[in-house]
Formats: structure tokens, C-alpha cells, sequence
């Protein structure tokens, strides 16, 4: 859908009052003030591969930027698969993105969220979770836990505001790798690659 100047505006001002109400009402899951960029979201989405074969793994869609950028990528609306915990976004992410399978749970109790989808492999994840507002050891095992659902070499997709990886690595099954960093944002954020066995396929 291409949206006038003003649309793109209206769009985003909705966005953002969307997403402070979101913070008001539960700071710790939104775990910023303002909206990921669409610069951030164009970044982590060229890591899709959309012609895998795979459905994608979103966490933690929001407003629905990431998304956004998710499909602009040629990811077809039913092979997205998105994992909110709002229920006040996921409510209206229903709404913006028909035909996008969105399930309201935890991506910290993966298998639980994802129901009868707990098997499948996926081509990637792209994560909008605040990751430093949990505990290192939930945040690896997140990591590990997502990894096991993506062939060798995909990527874990997470950015964050910090200067180093909001996931350490130690004793961990997987490397990370700064991929990008977007000064247009509000904070600047850095986009990370969590991986298994090489580089990206």
C-alpha cells in the first residue's frame, strides 16, 4: 500500500501515540518510548531470505514496523508468523495486517505461544523484544531456544539501544555479529545477528 506524504505522517503519529499508551500500561514488555524506526526495520528485514520456502518468526511486532518491513520484503502475509504479548497491539495489528498469523503469548515460552506451530523451522527470527529488561539467563536461552528452530546459518534478528549485545555469548552454542548501526532513530540502535554454523545462507 503506498500512502501519500500526509498518510505516511498520519501513519506515524498513530504509530506513536499507539506506542506510548503501550509503555504507559506496561513498560517492562515495551521497553521504549518511541517506535522502532522504519530505517531500523528496513535493516533487520534485508536479512530475510523470502524466497527460503520458510515462514519468518517475528517477536514482538508493536505498531507494526517491523512487520511492515517484513512484507515490504516479499514475505508473503501468510508465511509471517508474529508473537505479541500486548493485547491492546495485537488487537490492532489484526487489523493492519490481514492475513499475518498473529498469536498473542509469551516468546519466552516458545512452545506454548506457538502451539501446533512448535515444530516448525523457520527461515529467520526478527525480534523486537527489549531484551534488557530480562535476565541474561532468560535471554540466552531464548536465543538457544529460537536457534534450534532455524536451519544452520540463519539468523536471530535483534536490535537494542545499548553499545554491546544485549545477549552474551558465553558457554552459548551460537556467536553473535553487530550488523548495523542506524543513528536515525530515536535512541541510535545497533541491529545484532545471533547465529549457528557460519555464515548467513
Amino acid at each position: 500500500m503506498n500512502l501519500s506524504i500526509p498518510g505516511r505522517i498520519a501513519r506515524r503519529f498513530d504509530d506513536e501515540i499507539r506506542f506510548f499508551k503501550g509503555w504507559i500500561n506496561g513498560p517492562k514488555a515495551v521497553g521504549a518510548i518511541m517506535p522502532t524506526s522504519s530505517v531500523v526495520a528496513r535493516s533487520m528485514a534485508s536479512l530475510v531470505n523470502p524466497a527460503s520456502g520458510r515462514p519468518v518468526l517475528e517477536l514482538g511486532p508493536g505498531t507494526g514496523v517491523l512487520t511492515r518491513a517484513i512484507l515490504a520484503r516479499g514475505v508473503k502475509p501468510s508465511e509471517l508468523v508474529s508473537i505479541e504479548h500486548s493485547v491492546t497491539f495485537h488487537t490492532r495489528l489484526q487489523l493492519d495486517f490481514p492475513g499475518v498469523r498473529f498469536i498473542r503469548g509469551d516468546a519466552f515460552d516458545l512452545d506454548a505461544a506457538l502451539g501446533e506451530l512448535k515444530t516448525s523451522r523457520f527461515d529467520c527470527v526478527v525480534s523486537g523484544i527489549p531484551l534488557l529488561n530480562f535476565p541474561m539467563t532468560q535471554r540466552v536461552a531464548l536465543i538457544e531456544g529460537l536457534l534450534d528452530r532455524l536451519p544452520p546459518g540463519r539468523p536471530v534478528v535483534q536490535f537494542s539501544y545499548g553499545l554491546s549485545s544485549p545477549v552474551t555469548p558465553n558457554g552459548a552454542s551460537f556467536e553473535v555479529v553487530h550488523h548495523d548501526f542506524v543513528l536515525r532513530n530515536i535512541p541510535p540502535a545497533r541491529v545484532w545477528i545471533y547465529r549457528r554454523g557460519g555464515p548467513i545462507g
